[in-house]
C-alpha cells in the first residue's frame, strides 16, 4: 500500500503520539524509542489532566483540516477522532481517579514497563535503575489520584482494592523477601558503579510498593465500602465504547452471547466422548488435567515454555505462504515465563517498531508447575502466531506508510485486536490444527471462555435477568458470586484462573466483550468479501487486512468488506 501525497491527517496523528510518549515514557518503551527510559509517567491529578489536554488539542487541529477524500486518511482521521474521544469520556467520567485493578491499573503498568526494557549491557542497567528509582514518584502520583478520586466520592469496589493488595504483596515477597525489583537486576552483569544503583533503586521502589499496599490496605480500603462491583449503564456505556470503538446493543449482544454458550456446550459433549467415551465435558478435562492425553502434560515452566516456542516455530514454517507472508522480522517471536506476580492468563507484548525487541509471548507460573498442554495450544495460536504477534508486528512495519497511531498501542482498538486473535484461534481449527480431540476440546474450550466472558460480563454489570434454561441462577439477577459459580462450571482453567477472570472482568467492563464481539466482526467481513465474486483468495485477504492498522467496530466490517482479495 503506498502512501498518498497528502499526509496531513496521518503526520497529525504522528505528532500526537510523539508528543503523547513524552508524556507517557511507558507508551515511549512500547514504541521502542529511547528517549525517557529512566522515567515512568505522571500518574497524579496533573498527569491525567495533561493526557487530557494534549488530547483536546489534537482534535481541534484534527477538526481545522477538514474531511479528507483521500481512503488513507479518512480511516486515520476517523480512528483519531473515535480514539482520543472515547479517551476523553474516560476520563471525563472519572476512571483514572479510580483505577485499582489487577490486570488494567497503574501499578501493573509500572511494573511491566520494566519486563520491556533492554538489558543487554551496562548502559540498559544503569536505564533500569534511574527507572527503579522514579517508582517512588509514579506511585505517589497514582496515591493522589486516589485520593482525589476519594474526595469526589469515586472509589474502586472493595474486591478490586483487596486483590491489588495482595499482588503487590508477592511483588514484595518476591526473590526469598528482597522483592521484585530486586530479583529483576540480581543478574545483571555491570560494574560496581551501575550495581550500587540497581540496589539502591530496587531498595526505594520496593519501600514504596510497601507504602502503597499498607495505604490501600489501612487507609483506601475501608473508605471503599459499600462501593458495588458492578459499574451500571452509564459507565458500562462509556467503557465499551472505550473498548470496542463503537456503541453496543447490550440486549443484543447478551442475546447473542447466550445463543454461543449454548452452541458451544453442545459441540463440547460431542468432542467430551472422543476424548474420554462417554465422559461428560469436566470429566474429559479433568482426566487431559491428570492425565494428558495424546497432547501429554509438560512439567517444569521452562520445559512448557521451550515448547510454546516450538509450537509457534512450526506455526510460522506452515503457513508462510499459504495463507500469509510471513517474512523478515515478523517470523521473531519469543516464548517467556511471565514474572511472579502477574495475572494467571497468558499475554503477549507487541515488538518494538524497529524490532530490536521481538514480539514475546508469556506463560503465567501454575500452583503445582504442571502445563497440561490440550488447552495451551489454542492460547498460542491466539497470543503468538498466527494472532496477536502476527496482527501487531504487521501494523509495526507499517507504520511509515499509515501511522503510529493506527500501528501502536497509542490508537489500538481490543475489539480489533482481540477479534483477531480470537478469529485466529478459529482459523487455526477450520485448517485443521486440532484433529487431536485433546487439542479440539482446548480450542473450544477457549470458545466458551470468550462467550462466557460475554454472559457474565454484561450480566454483573448491568444486574441482567439469567434465563431460565441457565444452569446457574436461572431466573435471578446476576451477582459476582453467581459468575464464579457459571464460570467454573463451564471453562476448564482451574480456581485460580476462574477467580483472576472474574476480578478482570469487574475491574475492565466492556473489555472482557471484545474478544467475541471482533471476531464476530472479522468473520462478517470474510465472507461478505468473500460473496464479493469468484476468485476470493484468503492469503491476499488476510495480507490487505492486516495492513489496515486498527479499526474500531464503528468501521471494521465495512473496511474488510471492501478489501481486495483476488488472487493474479
Amino acid at each position: 500500500m503506498a502512501p498518498s501525497a497528502d499526509r496531513a491527517v496521518r503526520d497529525l496523528a504522528d505528532d500526537h503520539v510523539r508528543r503523547l510518549a513524552a508524556l507517557d515514557p511507558l507508551l515511549a518503551g512500547q514504541l521502542g524509542w529511547t528517549e525517557g527510559q529512566d522515567e515512568l509517567p505522571d500518574l497524579s491529578p496533573d498527569g491525567i489532566a495533561a493526557g487530557d489536554a494534549l488530547g483536546r488539542e489534537t482534535l481541534d487541529r484534527l477538526a481545522a483540516l477538514g474531511t479528507p477524500t483521500d481512503p488513507d486518511e479518512r480511516r486515520c482521521a476517523r480512528l483519531l477522532a473515535e480514539r482520543i474521544g472515547a479517551q476523553l469520556a474516560h476520563s471525563e467520567a472519572g476512571e483514572p481517579l479510580r483505577a485499582v485493578q489487577e490486570l488494567f491499573g497503574p501499578v501493573a503498568g509500572v511494573r511491566m514497563a520494566f519486563t520491556l526494557m533492554p538489558t543487554d549491557g551496562e548502559d540498559d542497567w544503569a536505564l533500569v535503575a534511574g527507572r527503579t528509582a522514579a517508582v517512588p514518584d509514579a506511585l505517589e502520583g497514582y496515591r493522589r489520584s486516589l485520593e482525589e478520586g476519594r474526595r469526589r466520592g469515586l472509589f474502586a469496589a472493595p474486591r478490586q482494592v483487596a486483590r491489588v493488595v495482595e499482588q503487590i504483596g508477592s511483588w514484595i515477597d518476591d526473590d526469598d523477601g528482597r522483592g521484585w525489583f530486586a530479583a529483576f537486576s540480581r543478574d545483571a552483569d555491570v560494574s560496581p558503579i551501575v550495581r550500587a544503583e540497581l540496589d539502591r533503586g530496587a531498595a526505594v521502589a520496593t519501600e514504596a510498593l510497601v507504602g502503597l499496599r499498607d495505604w490501600l490496605a489501612g487507609d483506601y480500603l475501608p473508605a471503599t465500602e459499600g462501593t458495588p462491583d458492578g459499574v451500571g449503564p452509564e459507565r458500562y456505556r462509556v467503557a465499551a465504547r472505550y473498548w470496542n470503538g463503537a456503541d453496543i446493543d447490550a440486549d443484543e449482544v447478551y442475546a447473542w452471547g447466550w445463543s454461543e454458550f449454548r452452541r458451544l456446550r453442545d459441540e463440547m459433549a460431542v468432542e467430551a466422548g472422543r476424548v474420554l467415551p462417554g465422559a461428560g465435558v469436566r470429566e474429559a478435562m479433568a482426566h487431559l488435567d491428570s492425565d494428558g492425553g495424546t497432547t501429554g502434560v509438560v512439567v517444569g515452566g521452562e520445559a512448557a515454555r521451550a515448547q510454546l516456542q516450538q509450537v509457534m516455530d512450526d506455526t510460522v514454517a506452515a503457513l508462510d505462504g499459504t495463507h500469509f507472508d510471513l517474512s523478515g522480522p515478523i517470523r521473531a517471536v519469543e516464548a517467556r515465563l511471565a514474572p511472579v506476580g502477574s495475572a494467571a492468563a497468558p499475554y503477549y507484548t507487541p515488538p518494538s517498531m524497529d524490532f530490536t525487541r521481538p514480539g514475546r509471548t508469556w506463560l503465567p507460573a501454575t500452583p503445582d508447575d504442571r502445563y497440561p498442554m490440550w488447552n495451551l495450544f489454542s492460547t498460542w495460536y491466539h497470543e503468538g502466531v498466527p494472532g496477536h504477534h502476527l496482527q501487531l508486528a504487521s501494523w509495526a512495519l507499517r507504520s511509515g506508510e499509515l501511522s503510529l497511531f493506527q500501528t501502536s498501542a497509542a490508537g489500538m482498538v481490543s475489539a480489533d485486536a482481540e477479534g483477531w486473535a480470537l478469529y485466529a484461534e478459529r482459523l487455526m481449527d477450520e485448517l485443521g490444527y486440532h484433529e487431536d480431540p485433546g487439542s479440539r476440546l482446548g480450542y473450544l474450550d477457549a470458545q466458551m471462555l470468550r462467550a462466557v466472558r460475554v454472559v457474565i460480563d454484561l450480566g454483573m454489570h448491568l444486574k441482567l435477568r439469567i434465563p431460565d434454561d441457565s444452569p446457574v441462577g436461572a431466573g435471578e439477577r446476576w451477582t459476582p458470586e453467581l459468575g464464579r459459580e457459571f464460570f467454573g462450571r463451564h471453562v476448564g482453567r482451574g480456581d485460580a484462573f476462574a477467580d483472576s477472570e472474574l476480578l478482570r472482568y469487574l475491574g475492565g467492563p466492556g473489555q472482557a466483550i471484545s474478544y467475541k464481539l471482533g471476531e464476530r466482526a472479522w468473520l462478517a467481513g470474510r465472507e461478505q468479501a468473500r460473496a464479493a465474486g469468484p476468485g476470493f483468495d484468503l492469503r491476499v485477504w488476510h495480507a490487505a487486512a492486516l495492513a489496515q492498522g486498527t479499526l474500531g467496530l464503528d468501521d471494521l466490517v465495512a473496511e474488510l468488506a471492501a478489501l481486495p482479495a483476488r488472487g493474479d
